[in-house]
């Protein structure tokens, strides 16, 4: 019964995504304020209907209901509750249901947040978030329904849930990476109201920042979660390997960090408008094209759902049609965009675009590099892969790029900067950021790289100029610490998120070049040595659990031939689906990983042991978590709260609220 109570629920769900899509349209086009009014319930309605078609599924997979082919596919009785819970969205129907249920969330925090929004703003963008969800109701109901049914034949119990899937990394990285994935929605929805009524002013993009920063942090977290999940539960031990959809996630992050800073420039100088609408197009476009790549099979990948053309079809015109018409819509309205903010050569305005191009560069190249695969198939050119070295190629510069412009825009003024000045405030930054670039790594790893090198310079170019501007802005205060805590919170927060990257940056170097590892076949009590370190092999136990058994090796690890501790790397054998998995067996501070991997075993009763020391490798996900904690002090600023909508006219309206938490600034 649960299953058809589901599947009832997604059907009225996608009737009322119907009304919410055209009576609110009808209504601004009628000015007809109670038709408008329907957009808010109809999206609380949605949501409330989504939910109980979510919370379906959960149960069915808690009950163990092997008649639904889902459940039966995904799940096994021996499986642990917490595993039976993230197994809803374990598979290629479950996570699509996340999905909507992600959009219909974001819907609903609209509808509520928006109380101080005109009335035809909220009719028109929530009628977009309704066609978006017609068309991701329609996808689940006609091609990924979760709730089919195998009777009367139906297995007396599951087929169990991948073992790459059973793991913490897998029970947060999808609901995070999907918060983010939708979350740009908003801003298209609004970019598209606003294309629709004509008022592209400096309103729509106050309306949109703090929705689009929220879905930023989301998405920062989710890819930082996922890398990390791959990194101990693959047992290869790197953090990126730049896969299809590893690119997926990364495209609409580096054009929503775009958005970002673009959306800020048309807040408080009225300009780039044009170009913010459509970095709000592109982002969202972006989003959807992951959904194609992970669902339709054309690349593969260790990460990807499903391999079903149907669906990738649906998705693909999905896709066009989203992108396609939205870009109609652009060129229609192109002849909105008037410049109105003035700028010199050589100001923050420049510096802000400039940055922009490097990040829509770097989305790009990533696209194509990702694409290049299908290209060549499709113009018979033989199967070509595009790897790491394609990427870090193009990669490297442009980082190196944005590290130099995050460090300087706070010395650059709007409007126009005098060239002159600036060697006496950034002269001496510059001077100790290339001292540091040598004198560390050299201190520290005892070798130089140039790509090293250089990320020390550039990126402590960034710490020293945030410092010292940091230093500058509370200089008046009693001491260093109040006058930093007397800085608004959006400051703060974008000091954070800058510092972040730099950090991002730093352990990347650091573990791509710095990295020591070694395959060796062990014997019980032969040893492996990498520097100071000894990991002396102690054998191999058996264990069983209750839904597979593991042989648990003992790596005793030794510093300066001190006893340090007892790692315990696992390969496991998962009694269902056969499947063997590495579990590696990781010390970390934040300045090194100690990382041991199980291999293969022999007929003499040795194994093949990997064992590596990675420097650095933390600050990593580290550094992504600094980043999204400073977007959420961004948005825990009170103007983000209670600020006043500047218009085209100069003129200050009364304050926008949008909810009792989250402004229109």
């Amino acid at each position: 019964m649960l299953a058809e109570l589901g599947q009832f629920s997604l059907i009225i769900a996608l009737s009322v995504a119907c009304l919410q899509a055209t009576l609110p349209l009808f209504g601004v086009y009628k000015a007809d304020a109670s038709l408008m009014h329907v957009a808010r319930p109809a999206a609380l309605v949605q949501m409330l209907f989504v939910s109980a078609a979510f919370i379906a599924l959960v149960l069915l997979f808690v009950q163990d209901d092997f008649t639904v082919s889902y459940v039966a596919s995904h799940s096994n009785s021996r499986l642990p509750y917490w595993y039976k819970i993230s197994a809803v969205w374990g598979g290629h129907e479950g996570s699509l249901l996340l999905w909507v249920l992600m959009l219909a969330g974001w819907t609903a925090a609209v509808a509520v947040f928006s109380g101080g929004l005109p009335e035809d703003t909220v009719a028109r963008t929530l009628a977009v978030m309704g066609w978006i969800s017609i068309g991701f109701l329609s996808f689940v109901l006609i091609t990924s329904n979760p709730f089919d049914r195998l009777l009367p034949d139906f297995p007396l119990d599951g087929n169990d849930l991948n073992p790459l899937l059973q793991d913490i990394g897998l029970i947060m990285h999808p609901p995070t990476l999907y918060m983010g994935y939708v979350g740009f929605s908003v801003v298209f929805a609004f970019a598209i109201s606003g294309l629709l009524s004509g008022q592209l002013d400096s309103a729509w993009a106050r309306w949109s920042r703090p929705w689009t920063l929220v879905a930023w942090c989301f998405l920062t977290i989710g890819i930082a979660l996922g890398s990390w999940w791959a990194y101990y539960e693959l047992g290869w031990g790197g953090w990126w390997f730049w896969d299809p959809v590893e690119n997926a996630s990364l495209m609409p992050w580096l054009s929503g960090t775009a958005l970002l800073h673009a959306l800020a420039a048309t807040e408080k100088r009225r300009v780039f408008k044009a170009w913010t609408v459509m970095l709000a197009i592109i982002t969202f476009s972006l989003s959807l094209l992951g959904t194609f790549l992970v669902r339709s099979g054309v690349l593969t990948s260790v990460h990807a759902f499903a391999s079903d053309p149907e669906r990738g079809m649906f998705i693909l015109g999905f896709l066009g049609v989203v992108v396609g018409g939205s870009l109609f819509l652009f060129a229609l309205r192109a002849h909105l965009f008037k410049v109105q903010g003035r700028y010199s050569l050589f100001s923050r305005e420049t510096l802000l675009m400039f940055g922009n191009l490097l990040l829509v560069v770097a989305t790009f190249a990533v696209l194509l590099g990702t694409l290049f695969p299908l290209i060549s198939e499709a113009f018979d050119w033989g199967k070509l892969s595009v790897g790491p070295p394609y990427f870090n190629l193009i990669f490297t510069p442009l980082a190196f790029m944005a590290l130099l412009l995050m460090g300087g825009a706070p010395f650059v003024q709007w409007k126009k900067q005098s060239l002159s000045s600036l060697p006496s405030k950034l002269g001496g930054v510059a001077v100790f950021s290339i001292i540091l670039g040598f004198a560390l790594p050299w201190v520290y790893f005892g070798e130089l790289y140039w790509q090293v090198v250089l990320a020390t310079i550039f990126s402590f170019w960034l710490f020293l100029s945030m410092a010292k501007d940091l230093f500058h802005k509370s200089r008046h205060r009693e001491n260093i610490f109040v006058g930093i805590k007397a800085l608004p919170r959006s400051y703060r927060g974008m000091v954070l998120g800058h510092l972040g990257i730099g950090l991002i940056v730093l352990g990347a170097a650091y573990t791509s070049f710095y990295t020591v590892e070694k395959d060796s076949r062990l014997t019980k009590g032969e040893s492996i040595r990498i520097d100071d370190y000894r990991f002396e092999f102690k054998g191999v136990d058996t264990v069983a659990k209750s839904n597979y058994s593991a042989a648990v090796g003992q790596i005793d690890v030794f510093e300066n031939e001190k006893f340090l501790l007892s790692l315990l790397p696992e390969k496991r054998v998962y009694s269902v689906q056969k499947n063997m998995m590495t579990e590696a067996a990781i010390d970390w501070t934040l300045t090194r990983d100690l990382y041991v991997a199980l291999g293969e075993s022999f007929d003499d009763g040795s194994w093949a042991v990997r064992v590596s020391i990675k420097p650095f490798v933390r600050w990593v996900w580290l550094g992504a978590l600094i980043s999204a904690f400073g977007g959420f002090l961004v948005l825990a600023d009170k103007r983000y709260r209670l600020a006043r909508v500047k218009v085209d006219d100069g003129i200050t309206q009364p304050s926008v609220k949008v909810g009792a938490s989250i402004n229109n600034s």
